[in-house]
């Protein structure tokens, strides 16, 4: 694997800080990596999770009502006020 000159530097200062090998520096690089990845709040996917689980009240069947759990979850995440509901008819 090739590393620029910066990168192998980065690469030895963390090996010495962390007293162990490169290659062990490498794995927990790997696994921090995935992680970040895999957490919801950075995940578009796994988000949903966190967006279903919070349908808290016992009068939502989330089943059912997934459309709008979803929905009224994702506008949760949004900054500012929440948008106006639309009148009908």
């Amino acid at each position: 694997m090739y590393l620029r000159p910066a990168e192998k530097e980065c690469l030895d200062r963390l090996t010495a800080r962390l007293e162990t090998t490169k290659s062990d520096v490498l794995r927990r690089g790997l696994e921090a990596l995935e992680r970040q990845i895999s957490d919801p709040d950075h995940h578009p996917a796994l988000r949903i999770i966190g967006i279903v689980s919070m349908a808290d009240d016992p009068e939502i069947d989330v089943a059912r009502d997934h459309d709008d759990v979803l929905a009224d979850g994702e506008i949760a995440s949004w900054p500012g006020p929440p948008p106006r509901e639309a009148k009908s008819g």
